[in-house]
């Protein structure tokens, strides 16, 4: 097992309930990026080693601008490592991207990191101008120059979506070291190989079913590291969650949330609603880990033990969830799970 094992928390900002003065109405989307940087401020407090946010152009989660919401947790953080999940990197700039990350590294003093991915969702295309028709090579092309960008100070590339560029330097480089980038997958082997062949760091959204499912493609990195001649990168992995004291507790206090969040999600894919069968199917044998510290913990090693990761993220948010409960699960995830999943690693030996 990959030791030392990381662990992180990740939120899309989603747009949370008021559980003070209006009970139920959702709140402003300023209020809940001011939230948000409470939140990864508990993180830091409580031990936590990476805080993620992601990407999104809709009505439902607040945070459009990651790296807006990243430095501002920077200046009120001194350790806690600091990136997105994900970047949706096919309808952005990857020279301003690099840009914008490379500042907010300098800023926080080298924690910044930037996991790359296609997006689940689709809005930023017609909102930047891109046509869905180029989802693959927009991507691809992308990422090329990206990966071109982290290593040479002097960049000479080519692709087929944009100009060329020729001896060209971006500013400001990096400090001292590679900007840390990984590739987000949620389930396309092509990914898993692309990974490897630009050298980068995977991370696993594992959404549903039983964490397992993702062993072959844990396998396939290695078989495609070993084919283009470089060694095994760290495997990530992002899954949902939230602890409270009890499962009991736990389960009563995410379900009505959570299925508000996926069923409104559903909707727009054409999902059935969401039953509590399903919800706790995901909770006692797939990939929601939900419940007490000890059943989180449990569950967590587990996933890391079968799969040999070297980080994991719990996407603690979920859906309008409201901004106390979550702090409360960050307090937990933080101070008890923490430990006590480093304990059971510590007694694997």
């Amino acid at each position: 097992m990959p030791q030392p094992l990381e662990f992180g928390l990740d939120t899309f900002g989603d747009v949370t309930s008021d559980a003070g003065i209006s009970p139920g109405a959702l709140l402003p989307h300023a209020r809940v990026i001011r939230n948000v940087i409470a939140e990864a401020e508990l993180a830091e407090a409580v031990g936590v080693d990476f805080f993620g946010v992601g990407e999104h152009h809709r009505a439902d989660f607040a945070i459009s601008a990651p790296e807006v919401v990243l430095a501002a947790i920077a200046g009120r953080t001194k350790r806690i490592r600091l990136g997105t999940a994900v970047t949706v990197l096919s309808s952005d700039d990857p020279i301003r991207l690099f840009q914008r990350f490379a500042t907010l590294d300098a800023a926080s003093s080298g924690r910044a990191e930037v996991i790359l991915g296609r997006g689940s969702f689709t809005e930023s295309f017609p909102l930047f101008g891109y046509e869905l028709s180029q989802y693959e090579d927009l991507f691809e092309d992308k990422l090329d120059l990206f990966a071109t960008l982290i290593r040479q100070e002097v960049v000479t590339w080519q692709g087929k979506t944009r100009p060329p560029l020729v001896e060209q330097r971006v500013f400001p480089q990096v400090e001292g070291r590679q900007l840390k980038t990984w590739i987000g997958v949620g389930g396309s082997p092509d990914s898993v190989v692309r990974a490897a062949k630009y050298d980068l760091p995977l991370m696993l959204a594992i959404i549903g079913g039983d964490p397992r499912r993702f062993q072959p493609y844990v396998d396939l990195s290695k078989r495609a590291h070993a084919r283009f001649g470089t060694a095994v990168r760290p495997f990530g992995v992002h899954s949902p969650g939230y602890v409270a004291d009890t499962d009991a507790q736990a389960r009563e206090e995410m379900w009505p949330d959570y299925k508000q969040m996926r069923d409104r999600i559903g909707q727009e894919r054409g999902w059935p609603p969401m039953q509590r069968a399903e919800f706790d199917g995901e909770a006692n044998h797939g990939s929601l880990y939900v419940g007490s510290p000890e059943t989180v913990a449990r569950k967590i090693f587990a996933t890391v033990k079968e799969l040999g990761l070297s980080r994991f993220q719990l996407k603690y948010s979920a859906g309008p969830l409201p901004h106390e409960k979550l702090m409360r699960s960050i307090e937990l995830y933080g101070s008890r799970v923490i430990p006590l999943v480093r304990g059971m690693i510590a007694d694997q030996g």
